[in-house]
């Protein structure tokens, strides 16, 4: 993914920013987005249902393009997890354990 700088705009007594055409087409927005703010910063999508992911194939050649480097993928592959011995849990209930104590069942009261 590249960065691009948007220049905030005065409109009225609001502000905006103008999407580039291409993110436009590429994200299929139409005469509204929707905005989530997030502690990372805010986040724009189309409203409607989530765009596709990417193919196999797409995302590949999405990486390539972005000329970013994996190199740290290869240390990760030699990271020995093959070699533990997996154990698979027994079926059973997954709950909180007893409680030590009894419990009592309280009665209506009488009147």
């Amino acid at each position: 993914m590249k960065t691009i700088e948007l220049k905030v705009s005065r409109i009225g007594n609001s502000r905006g920013v103008r999407l580039p055409a291409a993110s436009l087409r590429r994200y299929r927005i139409g005469a509204a987005v929707l905005m989530e703010e997030r502690s990372e910063g805010i986040f724009l999508r189309p409203v409607g249902p989530v765009v596709e992911k990417l193919s196999w194939e797409d995302t590949a050649s999405e990486m390539a393009a972005g000329r970013e480097y994996w190199g740290e993928w290869v240390a990760a592959d030699a990271d020995g997890l093959e070699s533990i011995p997996w154990k698979t849990r027994e079926a059973g209930r997954i709950a909180e354990n007893k409680s030590r104590y009894r419990s009592v069942r309280r009665s209506a009261k009488k009147s």
